[in-house]
């Protein structure tokens, strides 16, 4: 067992040249625990929110209530010895039900990543990828179904990367990304933004520039990057299907550069057959193409089922840059999607 919490505390003055003063402060916390098991062989491991810090939220001792790190660690260890027993997951094609902790990845590595507007305009090639994405799809494209919603969100107070101003001095406002399933606009600051606008005059960006520090300048990057909430409930997403798995927590992701093919693995699974919650499974991951899994969003979940989550550690840029970023999302159900089994 691993319980930990790291609490921290940043600010941030922007001076410019015409007189221009911003000065912002957040406070963060971290809470986190992880539990491994062996039985009979098999060795697992649980966290309460990914292995690497998913429930990170702006505030102080109130964000380990939202995240009821009480109680955390009698779960995590009873779901660690219960995966260390279960039957591998199955693979094969069948809808899958991914949980708050587990969309966070999603929409980080297959939305975020890709609407990245330096990413698109070349500027990442050497080091974090290009796009699949290009100019001429904002407006027409339809990135997924019609149920998904994305926004970009740095008014939401307790979310890890929220802020009033981005670091080339710009006022941040929410905005829709991605409406009815049809792709608005990009992560794309006034930089960025600029240079597009010679190819698309009638492109819209969002205040997003940021820097990791005082000597590295502001790029495009993730902020809050929000699935906004539907009309399901939970129990009606599980009754919709008839085979599939419900899966929590990433443990693993792989995606190409362009952003577009990805396999995800998840700590934690349980099928779903006929409806009905069965048993626990171990070892589950889903492969698919950002371009067309979207577009297989059958159910998106409302807001009972919505979590705001986070990740401390965004990496991209040359110099590199570490950053953090706020994800939210309820739970969503995609239709037949290719489940990678665990191994006996």
């Amino acid at each position: 067992m691993k319980p930990a919490c790291w609490p921290c505390r940043a600010s941030q003055l922007l001076l410019t040249s015409d007189g221009g003063r911003t000065e912002q402060h957040w406070h963060i916390t971290m809470p986190h625990v992880q539990a491994t098991a062996h039985v009979n062989g098999v060795t697992q491991t649980r966290s309460s929110a990914g292995q690497y810090n998913g429930f990170c939220q702006q505030g102080g001792l109130e964000v380990l209530e939202r995240a009821q790190f009480r109680g955390e660690g009698e779960r995590v260890a009873a779901e660690a010895l219960e995966l260390a027993m279960a039957p591998p997951c199955p693979g094969g094609e069948m809808d899958v039900l991914l949980m708050p902790d587990q969309m966070m990845l999603q929409i980080h590595e297959s939305i975020g990543h890709p609407l990245e507007l330096d990413r698109i305009l070349g500027d990442e090639r050497n080091f974090a990828g290009t796009s699949f994405v290009t100019l001429d799809m904002f407006g027409r494209y339809a990135y997924g179904s019609e149920l998904l919603n994305v926004s970009y969100d740095p008014t939401r107070g307790e979310e890890l990367a929220s802020f009033g101003f981005d670091d080339d001095g710009q006022p941040a406002q929410r905005a829709l990304l991605i409406e009815n399933g049809i792709l608005k606009r990009p992560l794309g600051g006034a930089v960025s933004l600029s240079r597009a606008r010679h190819q698309r005059a009638d492109l819209e960006g969002v205040a997003t520039s940021r820097a990791a520090s005082w000597n590295r300048a502001p790029i495009d990057r993730m902020s809050n990057l929000n699935i906004e909430p539907g009309t399901a409930t939970l129990d009606q997403m599980i009754a919709s299907i008839e085979l599939g798995v419900m899966m929590r927590t990433n443990v693993s992701w792989s995606i190409d550069d362009s952003r577009n093919k990805f396999q995800f693995g998840c700590e934690w699974g349980r099928m779903i057959r006929n409806g009905q919650l069965a048993e626990v499974v171990r070892d589950p991951g889903y492969r698919g193409i950002s371009a067309t899994f979207w577009r297989s969003l059958a159910m998106v979940g409302d807001a009972s089922t919505f979590e705001v989550m986070g990740t401390p550690n965004c990496g991209k840029g040359e110099p590199s840059q570490v950053i953090r970023v706020g994800h939210a999302s309820p739970a969503c159900k995609f239709s037949r999607v290719a489940v990678v089994g665990g191994h006996a």
